[in-house]
């Protein structure tokens, strides 16, 4: 095998790993959310859209949509200062499957407001 096609076939591995991992977090952030995170988001219903963790897996980017609340920014420093927590509960849960547990960055994901919108406008 050459050197190009081995690298090749390295990075590939590397990209496959992370989508693994980035299916797991988003899987067991979602269940963290709807399960045990009531008391941060009340009435609201929060669901973690995508996952993306860095090479290292050291960070992991999560996005979040919000429904059902009037200020999501608000909602969103409340889930920004339960990042521990929230990390604790994700170590708790991985805890057999990888070696250390990633930081976690909020993001709010806005795309399905954006669409909702569009449809909106598209309507009058």
């Amino acid at each position: 095998m050459s050197d190009f096609i081995q690298i090749q076939y390295f990075c590939r591995m590397e990209t496959i790993r992370q989508e693994r991992i980035n299916n797991l977090l988003q899987k067991d952030l979602g269940e963290i959310f709807q399960r045990e995170m009531k008391h941060v988001s009340r009435t609201a219903m929060v669901t973690v859209t995508r996952v993306k963790v860095t090479p290292e897996l050291s960070l992991a980017r999560v996005y979040i949509s919000l429904f059902a609340t009037k200020d999501k920014n608000a909602l969103m420093g409340e889930i920004r200062k339960h990042t521990k927590e929230i990390r604790g509960k994700l170590g708790n849960r991985i805890r057999h499957q990888l070696k250390s547990v990633p930081e976690l960055n909020f993001y709010l994901d806005d795309s399905l407001d954006y669409i909702e919108n569009i449809d909106n406008l598209l309507d009058r």
